[in-house]
């Protein structure tokens, strides 16, 4: 998994290559988890003081030709952010689980 950041006043900017996973519960969830590097660093500069809730972050994610707008939260088990993969962007992108894929995420920095 190599990451690259980048970072501006109003946002930071990631890429780094990460395997799909799928949380089997009630409801099966896809998801990528974060590089550790990245996620100790969006934990420092981006999210700031803890917010109530569970510490959501909104980000812009790119995977292929596929941009959307969601949301990465910590996992405490793991020690990174999640990043939670919708089925038409699985479809659109042929991800499979276990399939590395490149992402590229933008984080916005609350005012």
């Amino acid at each position: 998994m190599r990451a690259k950041p980048s970072s501006s006043a109003t946002q930071s900017s990631y890429a780094f290559r990460a395997k799909l996973w799928i949380w089997r519960g009630k409801a099966a969830w896809y998801f990528i988890s974060l590089p550790a590097k990245i996620s100790r660093e969006i934990q420092l500069v981006d999210a700031g003081p803890r917010r109530a809730g569970f510490g959501a972050l909104r980000v812009e994610a790119t995977i292929g030709t596929s941009t959307w707008q969601t949301s990465i939260f910590p996992s405490t088990p793991l020690k990174s952010y999640l990043l939670p993969v919708k089925a038409g962007i699985r479809k659109q992108q042929n991800l499979l689980e276990g399939k590395a894929v490149s992402v590229q995420l933008v984080v916005r920095r609350r005012a």
